[in-house]
């Protein structure tokens, strides 16, 4: 049976595809259950490639991109999908303990445990750092209260990344702390959100006496705003496209019900959008789109297909610099962003242009299968979530930059005595 060799970052581009396609075809069965081809993936480092061995393999987008093509050749299911991988994992990698790391990260890898994001609250979005979920200690666990909204993948999530406040008389970004939060216990109800485009990828939920163990704070306590701003920079790169993974359709965790089903039943199924984002598939099919109606040779339709190429190219060789030593600014995941969201954008106006009255269409039996038609009216939820555009320029202004700060209060200030605080602590 063929094995990948220890490490593979310096193997030129064919010899590592042959690498791949010779340890497709000794492990890859549409038979197999999900969780079993997971597995696979998982004790080969292949899951999530981009991490530091042994959880990856340390590569790059461009090796990355070998692998997606090699999968894709072979009718293959991609990794589990969802914010375990894109999020946690990379955090509790970051600021675990081994304890910690032994403990969440294989189960992310392997697909058998989802997450979801318990950040944002009815009165904290883009002011992250004003929540006001309470973690009350009592013993060796801590009580949370509170309530999140904007949940991605509540829904099906085993656990959940959950910031709350552990001391309210620290400054509002010093007395916050990260928890690994299980999502199914008693005190924890989750409800959907019905998006325009009909789905619910996102969710409210209401936490009321549920409880985490000491065990479960990753990072030190009451410093969980540094752990936080991790899973930010890494969400916002994520957004942004950087990783370059390929993803099953098939949900991991045990809520979904999918692991043990064959990893044959998910082929040629797609993730909602909001997974995938915009990219070469898309730009791909804007162009297949102009060539069926006869939009190839309009030269405003052909300037704003290669504006969009344009754009991708900068997005994936900024991704590439980005990993190279020294060449870091600190803004890369809010930049990363912000390029996402023009080029979803962009696309949106192109696929309008392109397809005419037919975008007012929606189903699967729209031209493209309404995917287009989809992604204009999900195009400006990844200006808003993981950080508004706004604030991402208030990032790169104030931390890159240098740029004066936004008036505020003094930042040694209590949160218990911040004047909007006042009636809740």
């Amino acid at each position: 049976m063929s094995e990948l060799r220890a490490s593979t970052s310096t193997v030129p581009v064919d010899e590592l595809r042959a690498e791949l396609d010779a340890w497709l075809a000794d492990h890859w069965d549409p038979d197999l259950r999900v969780r079993d081809w997971w597995q696979a993936l998982a004790e080969a480092g292949l899951s999530n490639p981009t991490l530091v061995e042994p959880f990856g393999r340390g590569w790059g987008r461009s090796e990355t991109r070998v692998l997606v093509e090699a999968m894709r050749a072979a009718g293959a299911i991609g990794a589990p999908a969802g914010l375990g991988m894109l999020l946690a994992a990379p955090t509790i990698l970051e600021h675990g303990t081994p304890e910690q790391v032994a403990r969440f990260v294989p189960a992310i890898l392997n697909g058998t445990e989802s997450w979801c994001q318990l950040f944002s609250e009815p009165g904290a979005g883009s002011d992250l750092a004003g929540l006001q979920t309470k973690a009350v200690r009592d013993g060796e666990e801590w009580i949370i209260t509170g309530q999140k909204v904007w949940t991605s993948e509540g829904a099906h999530a085993d656990l959940g990344m959950l910031v709350a406040r552990t001391d309210p008389d620290a400054p509002k970004h010093r007395g916050l702390s990260w928890f690994a939060f299980e999502m199914d216990q008693d005190g924890v109800e989750v409800r959907p959100l019905r998006e325009m485009t009909g789905r619910s990828l996102f969710n409210e939920v209401f936490i009321d006496g549920a409880r985490v163990p000491e065990a479960h704070v990753i990072g030190e306590l009451n410093d969980g705003w540094r752990v936080t701003n991790t899973t930010l920079t890494v969400e916002r790169a994520g957004i942004g496209g950087s990783h370059g993974l390929a993803f099953a359709a098939a949900h991991p965790g045990s809520v979904a019900g999918h692991l043990d089903r064959a990893a044959g039943d998910f082929r040629g199924r797609r993730l909602p959008l909001a997974a995938g984002g915009v990219g070469p598939g898309m730009l791909n099919q804007l162009s297949e789109q102009a060539r069926i109606r006869g939009r190839d040779s309009d030269p405003v339709v052909r300037q704003a297909l290669a504006a969009l190429h344009t754009d991708l190219e900068v997005m994936r060789l900024s991704a590439t610099r980005s990993r190279q030593r020294g060449q870091r600014t600190g803004g890369e995941g809010s930049l990363a962003k912000l390029r996402m969201t023009a080029a979803l954008r962009r696309a949106r106006s192109l696929a309008g242009t392109i397809l005419g009255p037919d975008m007012t269409l929606w189903g699967p039996a729209a031209a493209t299968g309404g995917i287009l038609q989809e992604m204009a009216v999900f195009s400006p939820a990844p200006s808003i979530y993981g950080g508004t555009d706004e604030i991402q320029r208030n990032i790169l202004g104030e931390r890159v930059l240098g740029l004066p700060r936004e008036p505020g209060p003094d930042p040694a200030t209590s949160f218990r005595e911040l004047p909007h605080n006042a009636t809740s602590w």
